[in-house]
C-alpha cells in the first residue's frame, strides 16, 4: 500500500523554495551527462553536488526542524518529482532528521527505496535511513528478515546494507545469514552488496568475516568474495 502524503505546512514551504532555487542552478548539457552516467534512471536538472548542497542551505535557511509527518511529506513529494536532484534532496533531508522519525516511518522508506530505484539513492536510504530506524528500534529487524526475501532486488539490497554503519552493534548472525540467503542471487547489485556489507563489518571483526567467507566460499559469487576480502 502506498503511504499517504500528510498535510504539512513545512513541506509546502520547502517544495516552493526547492522548485524555485534548484532549477535556477541547472545546466541542460550537464544534465544529459548525468542522465547517461546514471543509465537513464531519471532526468536531471544538471546541478553538481557542491552547488546542490549550497542551494539546499538556501532552501532550508530559517526553517524549523521537521516532525515525522513533515519528513514524510517532504520525502514523498520530492520523490514524486521527476528530476533526480529532488530525490537527492529528500535523501539528504531524511539523513539529517531520521531521529525525528519513529518505526512507523519504515513503510515510507520502503516506498522511496522502490521508486526509480538505483544505487545512488538506495544505498544512502539503506545505510542512513533504514539503518537509523532499525538502530533506534531493534524490533524492526524482523521486518528486515522479510525484506531480505523480497523479489525486488533493491529491497533485498537494503536489507543487506542496513547495518553498514553499526560497527560493534552489528548483528553478525543476521548479517551472515542474509549473505548466505542471497548468495546465489543472479544480480550484480545484490552480489556486490553482500561483499560490501561483509567488507564493512570486517573493519570491526576481520577474523570473523574471513572465517565466514572462507567457510562458505563455494556458496558465493567471486565478486562477493573479492569485495568481502578486499581489505583483509
Amino acid at each position: 500500500m502506498t503511504p499517504a502524503v500528510p498535510d504539512s505546512a513545512l513541506a509546502d514551504t520547502v517544495l516552493v523554495r526547492l522548485t524555485e532555487v534548484y532549477p535556477a542552478a541547472g545546466d541542460p548539457f550537464r544534465a544529459q551527462e548525468m542522465v547517461a552516467y546514471m543509465k537513464g534512471i531519471a532526468p536531471f536538472l544538471g546541478i553538481r553536488t557542491p552547488e546542490r548542497r549550497a542551494r539546499t542551505r538556501t532552501v532550508l535557511d530559517g526553517l524549523p526542524r521537521p516532525d515525522e509527518a513533515d519528513c514524510t511529506a517532504v520525502a514523498l513529494r520530492c520523490f514524486a518529482l521527476p528530476e533526480r536532484e529532488y530525490h537527492y534532496f529528500a535523501v539528504d533531508y531524511l539523513r539529517r532528521h531520521v531521529s525525528r522519525c519513529s518505526s512507523g516511518f519504515l513503510p515510507v522508506a520502503r516506498r522511496l527505496v522502490t521508486t526509480d530505484s538505483w544505487w545512488d539513492t538506495v544505498d544512502h536510504l539503506a545505510a542512513h535511513v533504514v539503518g537509523g530506524l532499525v538502530a533506534a528500534d531493534p524490533a524492526l529487524a524482523e521486518q528486515m528478515d522479510e525484506w531480505i526475501e523480497d523479489d525486488d532486488l533493491w529491497v533485498a539490497r537494503t536489507a543487506l546494507l542496513h547495518q553498514l554503519r553499526f560497527k560493534d552493534a552489528t548483528d553478525a548472525e543476521r548479517l551472515f545469514s542474509y549473505c548466505l540467503r542471497r548468495a546465489d542471487h543472479p544480480d550484480f547489485f545484490v552480489r556486490k552488496a553482500i561483499g560490501w556489507a561483509l567488507r564493512e563489518y570486517a573493519k570491526t571483526a576481520p577474523h570473523e568475516v574471513r572465517a565466514f567467507v572462507e567457510g562458505h566460499r563455494d556458496r558465493f559469487a567471486p565478486l562477493s568474495v573479492r569485495e568481502a576480502l578486499k581489505n583483509l
